[in-house]
C-alpha cells in the first residue's frame, strides 16, 4: 500500500509515546510524545525521537517538553503540529486522500478536552475524527470480545494515567483511574536516589533503571544497575549502585494507589459482572504494564487472577487498527463521531 493511499489511521495519542497504527500495514510509528519548540519565533523544530534527544540538554532558545500531561493535551498548538507531523509522516504529504482518523482519549476526558482532541484531528488534516476511550480499545487489541454481554476487565497502565474498566457489551460499566503511571514511577525512582544517595539524575536515567532492574514485589536475587548522576553536595558528576529492591520501596507508593483503583472499580461492578471478572481474571495492558511482577501483585492484592495482555505497549493501537477495519460494527456501540 502506497502512502498515498492509506485512507485510515489510528492514533495512539499517550503521554509517553505516540504510537501510529494502519490497517493491513499495522504498527508504523511508535516515538516519543516530544515536541521541541524554538523560544524566539515559537517554531516547532522536532517532533518524536530527535526531540526526546534534546530533553534535558536544550539551550535556553529552545524547549523540548511533552504536550500531555496526564494523557490529556496541555500544549494544544503543539499537539496539533504533533498530530500533523504524524500523519503526514504516514499517508505522505503529496495524499490523494484525507485520512479518517481514530484516536485513542482517556476514559475520563470531558466533554471540552475531547472537543478539543477532534478539533486538533481535524486541522491537522484528517477528513473525519473518531475519538474512542482508551480501555475499549486496550481491550479490543487485547483479543478480548467486547461486545459479548458478559464482564471483561481491562487495566491500562501508560506512561500518564493508569485506567481500570469493566467493559460488556461494548460499553464501559465501571471504570475508575489513577493519575500514576510510568512516568510517576520514574519521577519516584529519581527522588528515592536524591534522598538516600544525595544524587541527582534525570528522567531518562530512571526510566533506564526502572525497565533494567525495576519490579513491583521484592527479589531474592537481586539485580544491581550503575546509575550516573550528579553529587547533590559537590555538584561533581558520580556513579552509585542501585538495587532491584531499593527500586521497589521506590515506587511502592505509586503501585499502591494502582491497586486502589483496581478495588474501586471492582467494588462498583454489579455483582453479576464481578463473577465474570473473577471467573476469566484481569488483563494487564500499556507500557507500564511491563514492569517486573506487576501482575502478580495485583494478583496478590486483590485475590482476582491477572494476565499480561500480548504486547501489551501496542493493545490500544492495535484496537484502533481492528475497530478501524470494522467501523461498521463498532460505529454504533464504542464512539461517538464527531
Amino acid at each position: 500500500m502506497t502512502p498515498f493511499f492509506i485512507k485510515k489511521i489510528g492514533i495512539d495519542l499517550g503521554t509517553a509515546n505516540t504510537i501510529v497504527f494502519v490497517p493491513g500495514k499495522g504498527m508504523v510509528i511508535n516515538e516519543p510524545t516530544v515536541v521541541a519548540v524554538s523560544v524566539d519565533d515559537n517554531k516547532i523544530l522536532a517532533v518524536g525521537n530527535e526531540a526526546r534527544e534534546m530533553l534535558g540538554r536544550t539551550p535556553d532558545t529552545i524547549i523540548a517538553s511533552c504536550p500531555m500531561r496526564d494523557g490529556v493535551i496541555a500544549d494544544y498548538r503543539v499537539t496539533e503540529a504533533m498530530l500533523r507531523y504524524f500523519i503526514n509522516k504516514t499517508t505522505g504529504s503529496l495524499r490523494i486522500f484525507r485520512p479518517e482518523v481514530m484516536v485513542a482519549v482517556p476514559a475520563g476526558i470531558t466533554s471540552t478536552e475531547r472537543r478539543a482532541v477532534v478539533d486538533a484531528t481535524l486541522n491537522a488534516g484528517a477528513k473525519a475524527a473518531y475519538i474512542v476511550k482508551e480501555p475499549v480499545l486496550a481491550a479490543i487489541g487485547a483479543g478480548i470480545p467486547i461486545n459479548e454481554p458478559a464482564g471483561h476487565m481491562i487495566i491500562d497502565v501508560g506512561g500518564g494515567t493508569s485506567e481500570v474498566a469493566v467493559i460488556s457489551l461494548g460499553g464501559i460499566v465501571a471504570w475508575s483511574s489513577a493519575r500514576v503511571g510510568g512516568n510517576k514511577l520514574d519521577a519516584a525512582i529519581a527522588e528515592y536516589l536524591r534522598k538516600k544517595y544525595n544524587l541527582a539524575v534525570g528522567e531518562r536515567t530512571a526510566e533506564e533503571i526502572k525497565i533494567a532492574i525495576g519490579s513491583a514485589l521484592p527479589q531474592k536475587n537481586e539485580k544491581t544497575f550503575e546509575a550516573r548522576g550528579r553529587d547533590i553536595l559537590s555538584g561533581l558528576p558520580k556513579n552509585i549502585v542501585v538495587k532491584c529492591n531499593e527500586v521497589t520501596e521506590a515506587i511502592a507508593d505509586n503501585l499502591r494507589e494502582i491497586i486502589q483503583t483496581i478495588k474501586t472499580v471492582l467494588h462498583d461492578t454489579p455483582p453479576e459482572l464481578s463473577a465474570d471478572v473473577m471467573d476469566k481474571g484481569m488483563v494487564l495492558s500499556g507500557g507500564g504494564a511491563l514492569l517486573k511482577n506487576l501482575d502478580q501483585l495485583i494478583n496478590e492484592a486483590t485475590g482476582v487472577p491477572c494476565y499480561l495482555a500480548e504486547e501489551p505497549l501496542l493493545c490500544v493501537a492495535k484496537g484502533t487498527g481492528i475497530a478501524l477495519e470494522h467501523l461498521e460494527i463498532y460505529k454504533r456501540s464504542i464512539m461517538s463521531k464527531k
